[in-house]
């Protein structure tokens, strides 16, 4: 809210006229592209009667695939989170021989085709594959299992966090690090205290974008899950399944409830990026 003259108005002006236009097309553009069809899925859903929709919805099956599901993409958007800021950390601070390829191949899992990644991946960590079989004398096994899940999910949601948390560590002034030094601080209380509160939006941000990326893969994750039902068989692939029984309703019914749970996490992750920005504003 902003004061002008004697009246108070909710919208920011701008100096370029045109919020009215630009919000109607923003709105138009935002229904046809996501609400309508998201609407749909619920609509569909509806048509089943809550006994039947719940009774889907909370079947052993479809809760134990939501587990792997929210798991194995939750645990790799952890995971990225950590050593996606360590690798934009060693970009953005550091110069050494083959940066620009290694910020290349940064974009790879964006251009590469899932299904091949998925490929790759099985070929790579399956019992007879060139790390699966340095595991399986350990009686450790990698694919077609939640960690084999894991893995990929990692491989296809690793740029969302570097790319996110880049453009700040280039705002960041290391003059700021070298004056933080010159006061007495420590590598750690330097990076505590000055550094980690100016990344910690965009490390969140980061992590939602991981998080909802590997929720919805299916090319790459289907060939090292081994598809196994109760154990690694993943929600994308139980809708798959259902539609191509022509079990419409059942499908929608099962992504309703996805879609729901989704919705809820990333609000809470949205809060508590608010709720980092304006403490550290206040701060």
């Amino acid at each position: 809210m902003r004061k002008t003259g004697k009246k108070f108005s909710l919208i920011e002006h701008s100096v370029i006229p045109g919020f009215g236009i630009t919000m109607g097309f923003s709105l138009l553009y935002l229904s046809l592209l996501v609400l309508i069809p998201v609407s749909m899925v619920f609509l569909n859903s509806a048509n089943m009667g809550w006994q039947k929709f719940w009774e889907v919805a909370l079947s052993e099956r479809v809760v134990a695939s939501l587990k792997v599901s929210f798991s194995t993409s939750f645990l790799a958007a952890l995971v990225n989170a950590i050593f996606g800021l360590l690798l934009a950390w060693v970009l953005e601070r550091y110069t050494f021989p083959g940066k620009k390829i290694i910020d290349g191949l940064i974009d790879l899992p964006f251009a590469l085709p899932t299904a091949v990644a998925g490929i790759a991946l099985t070929t790579l960590y399956s019992p007879n594959g060139w790390i699966g079989k340095l595991f399986a004398p350990l009686g450790m096994k990698i694919a077609y299992t939640p960690l084999g899940i894991t893995i990929a999910l990692i491989f296809i949601s690793l740029p969302f966090v570097v790319r996110t948390v880049q453009p700040v560590l280039q705002s960041i002034d290391p003059e700021v690090e070298e004056a933080a030094a010159c006061l007495g601080a420590t590598r750690f209380q330097t990076f505590y205290k000055v550094i980690l509160p100016a990344l910690l939006p965009a490390v969140i941000t980061g992590f939602a974008l991981a998080f909802a990326r590997a929720l919805g893969e299916y090319g790459s994750v289907v060939f090292i899950s081994g598809n196994m039902p109760m154990y690694t068989e993943i929600t994308p692939l139980l809708i798959r399944t259902k539609l191509e029984q022509y079990d419409y309703a059942g499908g929608t019914a099962i992504a309703a409830v996805m879609l729901v749970i989704s919705f809820i996490m990333l609000l809470v992750i949205n809060l508590i990026q608010w709720w980092t920005n304006h403490r550290d504003k206040a701060n």
